[in-house]
């Protein structure tokens, strides 16, 4: 994705006088990226200059991601979060056929100097997720992800602990995608090498549920982007 070409207004999902709620592209940094000129920060100030974003999404993952357009705006909803009265969404698609209905995982999660973190009962702090299954595939599982609390790489590292890495997620465990594992008659140009179907790993931030400074419930949905789409796409197909 070449980010010079985003328009922050073709992202915009919802918009009111205090929040605007968009659709994170994957592989656009949510805050500023010594290596990317172009984040979701800067994107968001040029649209509205006091904009500060009230959370973040890993480079890779796409999804719905919120905007506060004024400090009390910022501060009601990053009481939210400090209270845990968010409801988040995420779709993930894993490696393996599981079976998951409200699976709660309670690891405490370390961040590392690395940028790495790791499960450690010892040092680690307090992570829940729950996990329901949507739909089994023929060597995939879309999964729903509801995190409790919003640890770094959190539901990358729980699902990796139930034997069921992101499918992609290399980092932790997970193998990326080739369409010749699935598709009968797959055939590849010669003296061509073949890439992943996906370029990262396969995690959409679905839907995010707030309150606004009317005290009003706001639920926004976050469609798949195109990567994600063609994937599940293909699962279907191929299954």
């Amino acid at each position: 994705m070449k980010n010079f070409k985003i328009k922050f207004e073709d992202l915009i999902l919802f918009e009111d006088e205090n929040y605007v709620v968009v659709n994170k592209p994957p592989f656009l940094s949510t805050l500023e990226d010594r290596n990317e000129k172009i984040n979701l920060l800067r994107l968001a100030k040029a649209y509205a200059a006091d904009a500060q974003v009230c959370h973040r999404l890993d480079k890779e993952t796409s999804g719905v991601l919120a905007i506060a357009k004024n400090p009390p705006a910022y501060r009601h909803l990053s009481i939210q979060f400090e209270k845990r009265q968010v409801s988040k969404l995420y779709h993930a698609v894993v490696d393996g056929i599981h079976q998951f209905k409200e699976t709660c995982v309670d690891q405490p999660i370390l961040k590392q100097p690395d940028g790495v973190a790791k499960i450690s009962k010892r040092e680690g702090r307090p992570a829940v997720t729950f996990f329901t299954s949507i739909r089994s595939f023929r060597h995939h599982t879309l999964v729903a992800c509801t995190p409790v609390t919003g640890r770094m790489h959190q539901i990358r590292l729980h699902t990796a602990y139930l034997g069921a890495p992101i499918t992609g997620d290399e980092l932790y465990g997970g193998k990326p995608f080739f369409l010749s594992h699935v598709k009968k008659k797959f055939n590849l140009k010669k003296e061509t090498e073949e890439e992943p179907l996906i370029k990262r790993m396969a995690l959409h931030a679905f839907s995010l549920q707030f309150k606004d400074l009317s005290d009003s419930a706001q639920t926004i949905e976050a469609g798949y982007p195109k990567d994600m789409a063609v994937l599940i796409k293909q699962l279907e197909l191929n299954d």
